[in-house]
């Protein structure tokens, strides 16, 4: 599976951003799939996962409420809207798939994308 990131960029506090994944070489029907996020010394962390059962959502406490994940199986893309950005949100956003029902973490998905960055910023 290969996935291709874009949407990210700069953006003042309170924008918005959508992400979009776009996966090919298999459907993403029956995939987890995840956006993780990593600033510049930090190590990456998760941000929110849809599972491939169901389509349940779940999201970190620092962003719930604000991100919205989604999938369009028909297009093999998952989108993040992102709210109420804060310069915090700044960090290299990457997008992954995985098999498992559900996952958190970075060792429950199996491929990954390149990410692409995004810099909330006056």
């Amino acid at each position: 599976v290969q996935l291709v990131e874009s949407g990210g960029g700069l953006v003042q506090p309170g924008g918005s951003l959508r992400l979009s994944c776009a996966a090919s070489g298999r459907t993403i029907a029956t995939l987890t799939m995840g956006w993780f996020r990593q600033a510049p010394g930090k190590e990456r962390e998760f941000v929110a996962g849809i599972s491939w059962i169901g389509n349940v959502t779940y999201y970190a406490d620092s962003v719930k409420g604000r991100f919205t994940i989604s999938r369009d199986n028909a297009k093999n893309t998952v989108y993040l809207q992102m709210n109420s950005l804060k310069p915090e949100d700044t960090a290299a956003y990457y997008c992954a798939a995985g098999s498992r029902i559900s996952s958190r973490s970075r060792g429950g998905y199996d491929y990954w994308g390149q990410g692409t960055q995004v810099t909330v910023s006056s």
